[in-house]
């Protein structure tokens, strides 16, 4: 069994809405981790926080050049690179770049109307086309924490 001092830390961004309908992103970790079993007979590994939610899970492809003009996620949504690079630009004008294993939770519904931004811009990035796998929660909550998955 390993130490607690060995527990991982998973960086994420969030991509929410303020109290004043402004979308703005910031870096957050996952660090609540408990080494476990995840059946029995299976070695232990670390686990995070279970999140019960009915969910929809697909695979996107986003060609090169291609470019999502000013919009909200359809539902709250982790975004998981695959391959590729994509950039997300949130009201704030907080823009992010993703890679393979750099994560984001999209959870930006309920934004106002700002000079013709809501929501956010998101594209690719270079020459190749983004694949992410988009892991979408059925249910919004009725309040966003930024950083609320620890």
């Amino acid at each position: 069994m390993s130490k607690d001092d060995d527990k991982p830390v998973v960086p994420y961004w969030h991509l929410y809405v303020d109290e004043d309908g402004i979308s703005r992103q910031v870096e957050c970790t996952m660090t609540e981790f408990e080494l476990a079993a995840i059946q029995p007979g299976a070695q232990p590994q670390w686990q995070g926080t279970r999140h019960h939610d009915g969910m929809t899970v697909m695979v996107t492809v986003m060609p090169a050049g291609w470019v999502g003009e000013w919009h909200e996620n359809p539902a709250p949504q982790w975004i998981v690179p695959l391959s590729g690079r994509w950039s997300v630009e949130a009201m704030d004008g907080t823009r992010r770049e993703f890679g393979p294993g750099e994560i984001s939770f999209g959870e930006d519904q309920g934004c106002r109307e700002v000079d013709g931004r809501k929501g956010h811009r998101s594209a690719t990035v270079g020459d190749a086309p983004a694949t992410v796998m988009i892991v979408q929660f059925d249910t919004a909550r009725g309040e966003t924490t930024p950083c609320r998955f620890s």
